[in-house]
């Protein structure tokens, strides 16, 4: 996919770029308190979405109490669905929660009780009181192998020595930007290289190792 290839490039930054604003209050909750309505199920459901795939999905969001809409993706990035990495949270746990063993293809309609959303705090930027419950209604595109996979991690490592050098992540990042074809300034992959070990070089050995990369425990690494 076209879009996967443009997104690729900032696959390796760190979540937080990506992340939705305003996580939920309250500590965990069990995931039957996401009600879900399947509204259509395709004859081809696969591959099923898990923790730490790349989704791509339109959703609009509504309140519960009066049903007025929050929130329209298609009219948001010019009508372009969401990228988002799942069940790591990029959105509100409540939709971490409810897209889970989603497959391409399937619409469905989730209500999201206050402490898996905003919680009692609210998102006032996003026109949503304090304890309120959120209906989502979903559509989802596609299930992709997230930035973390097990594939990208090997992809990067050239070698095949079980960690990221400087020179590998370097190389792998001016072959992103030249596949995206977008105009960045000069300094950009110095600073986006240097940003990642920053951030992903724990131990401040000059490499990033599997487990400091893989973020999401695959066990295959």
């Amino acid at each position: 996919r076209s879009d996967m290839g443009r997104g690729l490039s900032l696959l390796l930054l760190p979540l937080a770029l990506l992340a939705a604003p305003a996580r939920a209050e309250g500590g965990t909750a069990a995931a039957e308190e996401v009600q879900i309505e399947v509204l259509h199920l395709p004859e081809a459901c696969s591959p099923k979405s898990k923790k730490g795939d790349l989704l791509n999905a339109h959703y609009d969001g509504f309140l519960a109490s009066d049903g007025s809409k929050f929130y329209c993706s298609r009219t948001q990035n010019e009508g372009h669905p969401k990228w988002f990495v799942l069940g790591v949270g990029q959105v509100i746990k409540g939709l971490d929660i409810a897209m889970m063993n989603m497959c391409p293809g399937e619409k469905r309609k989730v209500t999201i009780p206050p402490s898996l959303a905003y919680g009692q705090q609210g998102y006032a930027q996003g026109k949503i009181p304090p304890n309120a419950t959120l209906i989502f209604e979903i559509e989802l595109y596609a299930v992709n192998k997230g930035p973390r996979s097990v594939e990208a991690f090997n992809q990067i490592d050239r070698d095949g020595d079980k960690k990221l050098s400087e020179l590998e992540i370097s190389q792998y990042l001016k072959e992103e930007f030249a596949r995206d074809g977008k105009k960045r300034h000069p300094s950009a992959h110095d600073e986006i290289l240097a940003d990642i070990f920053k951030k992903n070089d724990h131990d401040g050995d000059g490499f990033i190792s599997a487990k400091e990369y893989n973020v999401y425990q695959h066990d295959e690494l």
